[in-house]
């Protein structure tokens, strides 16, 4: 990580800080690596809770929510765009029309939404969670899509298409899937689907800062959404997410993501049952896809299993971890489209998992 050895020179040097000059370990490096990484200007702004037993261990805000007002990341109040972490609220509704038989994952698209075009071959409820149903990702400027649609209106942009293979013989990560599986659940339950993630997920999780995104409405919380270049950053094109709401169209903040991890841990969402089909990796001949219903389902490289989701939107860049071995969640949030720093945040989740000062809690701003 570049500079975070000049940033640890300055912290062993300060008179106030680690005065014993002692090597910094566990939540201490990784606050120290997170710092680095706004001084090194890889992010404009990024918030950081780390749970561990449901306990909070690491929660801080770095950067800034505004670069020019110098506004301050508040990791419990800063809005960021979460995109593809969207996708979990999304499966977590989808559980519970399940397991109450409002839906069967089974099922064909078309029991729920007929007058959806005819394809040359079916594909059921669980192949579109599941990212197996064959259908296309974003194609030219469909990614910083800035159109009005609802999302009946959204699958206009891509149901015309053909699908690229036969559902259930390969896989191919899309968000569309998750556009026309959001339209087949309010379908199912004649409800719109923002009111009933509210009302099934983020009202009972106290997810009180977790809503989708309408265009044109920007709170005094939100962070300001910014673009990376040679140069720097700069704002963001404006973009409408909304009719892709459940693939990738909810804001939310670093603290309320981390919630929904630990509802998980502790066992609040569903049955186990229903939860195993969606937190257990589908499988193509044999093969692991690595990914669930909704959820990434995999290891890391040091063979911890966890489950969770990264998101990259306009704006927005996000991971969403859980460990439930080791009972840690973890929530990131950038206020930048893909800043090139996964590599990073993979090095400071592993050095967490890590760490032996599991009493220590760094909270802040």
């Amino acid at each position: 990580m570049k500079s975070v050895f000049s940033y640890l020179k300055n912290l062993f040097t300060s008179p106030t800080v680690l005065e014993t000059k002692k090597a910094l370990v566990g939540v201490s490096k990784a606050d120290a690596f997170l710092e680095a990484m706004i001084a090194d200007k890889k992010v404009p702004g990024m918030a950081v809770t780390v749970l561990r037993e449901g306990k909070v261990v690491l929660q801080k805000g770095y950067g800034y929510a505004n670069i020019n007002k110098k506004l301050s990341v508040d990791p419990e109040q800063t809005i960021f765009r979460i995109a593809s972490v969207s996708k979990p609220l999304a499966a977590t509704a989808l559980a519970h029309m399940v397991a109450d038989k409002s839906m069967d994952l089974d099922a064909s698209l078309y029991s729920y939404v007929p007058y959806f075009p005819k394809k040359k071959y079916d594909f059921t409820i669980r192949q579109l969670a599941s990212h197996t149903a064959g259908f296309r990702g974003y194609k030219g400027k469909e990614y910083a899509l800035n159109k009005p649609y609802s999302i009946k209106e959204g699958i206009k942009v891509f149901q015309e298409d053909a699908l690229l293979f036969q559902p259930g013989t390969d896989y191919l990560y899309n968000s569309f899937d998750w556009s026309l599986l959001s339209l087949a659940m309010q379908e199912a339950v004649q409800t719109p689907i923002e009111e009933y993630i509210a009302e099934k997920v983020l009202e009972p999780l106290d997810m009180n800062d977790t809503f989708p995104e309408i265009s044109g409405e920007i709170g005094s919380n939100y962070a300001t959404f910014y673009s990376k270049n040679r140069l720097g950053f700069r704002e963001a094109v404006p973009v409408n997410n909304f009719y892709k709401l459940a693939g990738g169209g909810y804001l939310s903040t670093a603290a309320d993501v981390a919630r929904l991890g630990q509802a998980y841990l502790d066992k609040k969402i569903s049955t186990a049952e229903v939860l195993t089909s969606f937190l257990t990796s589908e499988k193509l001949n044999e093969v692991p896809t690595y990914y669930g219903l909704g959820w990434q389902v995999s290891v890391d490289k040091k063979g911890r299993p966890y489950y969770g989701h990264v998101g990259n939107g306009v704006g927005g860049y996000a991971n969403f971890y859980v460990y439930p071995k080791e009972q840690m969640v973890f929530s990131i949030l950038i206020n930048c489209t893909n800043p090139l720093v996964q590599s990073d945040l993979d090095d400071i989740i592993d050095l967490m998992i890590e760490s032996k000062d599991v009493n220590q809690e760094i909270l802040g701003h």
